[in-house]
């Protein structure tokens, strides 16, 4: 116990070490904390996943809650009107071509049927929000990249998780519904966001109640706690009601400006103090820290050989990154924004839990399947903290923007 509680002890010293390095160095911390994950896991099984139990799957959760809900209270409705629509434009054709092309490559590979392509693909199509967001805090991007990259692996996990369910479905009693599937997506985004904005007023016209309460600071994370699980058990995105949750209470101010409004005494919404906030950074950056090694330590590498492939697959779902972007994408953006959005495209906790699915499923190739996923969860994770470093540092940028010649160069977006 006394060692578990050291190491809980360095790794939070380490981890504003590694924010520091990474601020001066721009080598990206997620990369050290997954690799320390790896070292005290796989390599020399300090710590096991089976010590952590259930508790390891939980905690992976909470911290993605936390991470979009706190992501959510820093975007404005202004940079959402600007970006929404292209980071769903982007998230859409992503999946779709990742669909195309990694369906094919494990139908080769592996020889396994079309569907079970089809749900591996699924599973490899979200973008994880919980890697990327931290990632985003510390670039030199504009708003509405940033907020377009939120919006896209938000949306990308409702995708994976809706048709990654369908296939299973198929595969399991031999039909497949699409319109049921479409309607789930759409349910999933549209009644999800509404949920968790209709929760963010209820919670805003509450706060000076709960404010009285001794300890009221952590009521809050609760609170969404609540409305996520909520959503999930009415068939919705419990994740896309964590960030629109997180959207509306940090654009609460906006009631104020409706006329008809003013003559409901009762919808007096305030916002969260900056005590408040910087208790729920402080939050993320802790969740972060433990999250990025628990990745590490979900790593699989008894094969060698699935891990060798989950590399090919890793670059092939980087190259084919370029084409979705350049097509997804107004040239409106500038070249480096662009740039940076192409090698952004990790993958992370929402391919993990898929895979627990399937392993719960039984299905014939289960074991291939999910140990490739760790594989390539592992890779594009440290694709995207090395691509981040050199597209940034090195003339690697050069070499990226080489695909994007017609958008405008950093800087002139004021100009047009």
């Amino acid at each position: 116990m006394h060692s578990a509680i050291l190491l809980v002890g360095l790794l939070i010293f380490f981890a504003h070490f590694l924010t520091k390095f990474f601020e001066k160095t721009r080598i990206p911390d997620v990369l050290m904390l997954v690799l320390i994950g790896i070292i005290l896991g796989p390599l020399f099984n300090l710590i096991t996943l089976d010590s952590l139990g259930k508790v390891g799957n939980i905690f992976s959760v909470i911290a993605l809650i936390i991470i979009l809900f706190e992501s959510g209270l820093g975007l404005t409705f202004s940079n959402l009107k600007e970006s929404v629509f292209w980071g769903i434009k982007l998230a859409t054709l992503n999946f779709a071509v990742t669909l195309i092309i990694i369906t094919a490559m494990a139908m080769w590979v592996y020889r396994i049927t079309l569907i079970e392509g089809l749900i591996l693909s699924s599973i490899l199509g979200a973008t994880s929000a919980a890697v990327i967001i931290p990632m985003l805090e510390k670039l030199n991007l504009t708003s509405n990249t940033k907020t377009a990259l939120i919006v896209e692996s938000t949306f990308s996990d409702v995708l994976s998780i809706v048709l990654t369910l369908g296939f299973i479905q198929m595969l399991k009693y031999e039909e497949m519904r699409v319109t049921i599937m479409i309607g789930g997506i759409i349910s999933s985004f549209l009644l999800a966001a509404l949920l968790g904005s209709v929760a963010a007023v209820l919670w805003s016209n509450l706060l000076s109640k709960v404010r009285r309460l001794d300890n009221n600071i952590f009521l809050t994370p609760a609170f969404v706690f609540i409305i996520y699980s909520v959503a999930e058990m009415l068939g919705y995105s419990g994740p896309i009601s964590a960030l629109s949750f997180g959207i509306m209470l940090g654009n609460i101010n906006i009631l104020h400006q409706i006329p008809f409004l003013e003559n409901y005494a009762v919808l007096k919404p305030i916002q969260l103090s900056y005590i408040e906030k910087s208790f729920f950074g402080e939050a993320v950056f802790l969740l972060k820290t433990f999250f990025f090694v628990y990745i590490g330590l979900s790593v699989q590498m008894a094969n060698w050989n699935i891990i060798l492939a989950g590399f090919v697959f890793s670059l092939v779902i980087y190259l084919i990154r370029i084409p979705a972007v350049k097509y997804a994408t107004g040239k409106n953006v500038n070249q480096f924004d662009v740039s940076m959005t192409s090698v952004m495209v990790p993958k992370g906790l929402v391919s993990a839990v898929l895979v627990a699915v399937i392993y719960q499923m039984k299905l014939k190739n289960a074991s291939i399947m999910g140990e490739l996923t760790y594989s390539v969860i592992l890779f594009t994770i440290i694709f995207a903290t090395i691509l981040i470093f050199l597209v940034e540092k090195t003339r690697l940028r050069t070499f990226y923007t080489s695909f994007f010649p017609d958008h405008i160069l950093p800087g002139e977006e004021t100009k047009s």
